[in-house]
């Protein structure tokens, strides 16, 4: 017999796609329940966490947003004012 190909220390009773491999490797690579169950809740985790990310950084994008358009709102304001209180044309506005 031959020794398995993966651990190198007991003889291979078993064969998996021709190559020599004994009983503890061979379960190693079969499924666990308990495996499994802890794999997929991480993987929902992974999912909700970055579900949770993309939905904050939306906000923080609506939020520069709209700090830019209250930004904006603030400067056509002040140039108005300014217009109508001293008469002072815009610099782009002047002909």
């Amino acid at each position: 017999m031959a020794s398995c190909a993966f651990c190198k220390e007991e003889e291979a009773p078993f064969y998996e796609y021709g190559v020599p491999i004994c009983a503890d490797c061979l379960d190693v690579g079969k499924p666990n329940p308990d495996r499994t169950a802890g794999i997929c809740f991480a993987l929902v985790h992974d999912l909700t966490q970055a579900a949770v990310k993309v939905k904050a950084a939306s906000i923080q994008n609506a939020s520069r947003e709209l700090a830019a358009a209250r930004k904006e709102k603030d400067r056509a304001h002040r140039r108005l004012h300014d217009y109508l209180s001293r008469r002072i044309v815009p610099e782009d506005l002047r002909a």
